[in-house]
């Protein structure tokens, strides 16, 4: 099997060949056909590429091409964002009276599916503490068709045993299905473990440039275009121009993730010994409580770390304004380094309540980008350093 590097330059060169070595952008909403059957065909084939746009398009064959070999999966579809690839799986796999398992430490819109969206729709649904891999167990019942996991968990870096969530699930007839966001296919394969679906926030690593906004699924062709049939009535369909770049952005994924892999670690290192560091959410610290877990599923992992301050929510928010290169912003996975205080930023999301259950008020979630990492690390510490100083006088 060729290599990561090899796999994101050449995966999707079979689909819709041409003489350019940059594949065109199809920027059409229509094709056309040569005679009745063929147009007929395209009209039902799923996840096709040139009949309607919203049906697929040959740059949505490309990603998806690209993104199921570095999953290891047989198929892969895109979205208009995560959250896309998220409601619309849901959607297609479950059913009034059905119950749903997810985890209490989650990015906060999965979070409001769970606790907003499904249940106004007749699905019931439990949310579990995913470090204890029983708590899965427990929480199963007859009805249970689906368990959301996400590992690492945004934003307090938990690790959920994704094989053994898998094994549950299979015993009991339930599907599974991992945000694989953080992670990136290049740190962990949750596939490779077990797990039935895959998804990702394309916006983020995949894409790597804070250019675009995507969504991407990866599993069983079966699957994929059950999820399909219902993307088809939601119309959560990625531009062409945006699957291109987002094409153009997973060619160096393998180069950029060993750079997100170290800066992460650094950065972890460095501040955990400060003294206005409460304690460092980072699943490459031998510190973590998940740290043996972690490193028997992930081959690196990844450049997005928690830090919680000793002065909570206030110093949390110093913090970032003395930032200089991580910058205050949503998202992550870019070149750039970017910082967020989830406590404040969810509150779109999710209830007062809810985010006191999930999000210690003085965290902040840190998402290392390419920059040196010497540079990283001496601004972190540099903010980190005035935020203690202004602490020590009050």
């Amino acid at each position: 099997m060729p290599g990561n590097s090899t796999i994101t330059v050449h995966a999707d060169r079979e689909i819709h060949p041409s003489r350019a070595v940059a594949p065109p952008i199809y920027q059409t909403a229509t094709f056309w056909a040569e005679d009745g059957e063929t147009f007929a065909q395209g009209a039902v084939e799923p996840r096709g590429k040139d009949f309607y746009t919203r049906f697929g398009n040959p740059n949505h064959a490309q990603v998806a091409a690209v993104v199921a070999e570095l999953e290891g999966t047989e198929a892969a579809m895109v979205t208009a964002s995560g959250m896309a690839a998220l409601t619309t799986a849901v959607l297609a796999l479950v059913s009034t009276g059905d119950h749903v398992i997810g985890q209490k430490s989650t990015y906060g819109g999965t979070g409001s599916v769970l606790l907003n969206l499904l249940p106004r729709l007749g699905v019931s649904t439990t949310l579990v503490d995913q470090t204890d891999s029983e708590a899965f167990a427990r929480a199963l019942t007859p009805k249970t068709r689906l368990i959301l996991v996400e590992s690492p968990s945004n934003p307090l870096l938990q690790i959920t045993d994704l094989r053994a969530v898998a094994d549950l699930a299979r015993t009991h007839d339930a599907l599974t299905m991992a945000d694989n966001t953080f992670a990136t296919p290049l740190n962990q394969r949750p596939a490779d473990l077990g797990i039935d679906l895959v998804w990702h926030s394309a916006t983020k690593y995949l894409n790597g440039h804070s250019d675009v906004s995507a969504g991407v699924i990866a599993g069983p062709a079966e699957l994929l275009n059950r999820i399909w049939d219902v993307g088809l009535l939601t119309g959560a369909t990625l531009g062409p121009i945006d699957a291109w770049l987002l094409l153009r952005g997973m060619r160096t994924l393998p180069l950029r993730v060993p750079r997100h892999n170290a800066n992460g670690q650094a950065l972890a290192e460095a501040l955990q010994r400060h003294p206005a560091v409460a304690k460092v959410h980072y699943p490459g610290l031998a510190t973590h409580p998940q740290h043996k877990l972690a490193a028997s599923q992930m081959s690196g992992f990844g450049g997005v770390l928690g830090i919680e301050f000793t002065g909570g929510f206030e110093m949390a928010d110093a913090f970032l304004g003395r930032l200089r290169y991580s910058l205050r912003s949503a998202s992550l996975g870019g070149v750039e380094s970017l910082a967020v205080h989830p406590a404040s930023m969810w509150r779109g999301m999710l209830s007062e309540d809810q985010i006191a259950e999930s999000v210690p008020p003085g965290l902040v979630r840190l998402a290392a980008g390419t920059e040196d990492t010497a540079d990283l690390v001496a601004d972190a510490l540099a903010a980190a350093d005035a935020v203690h100083a202004t602490a020590a006088k009050a």
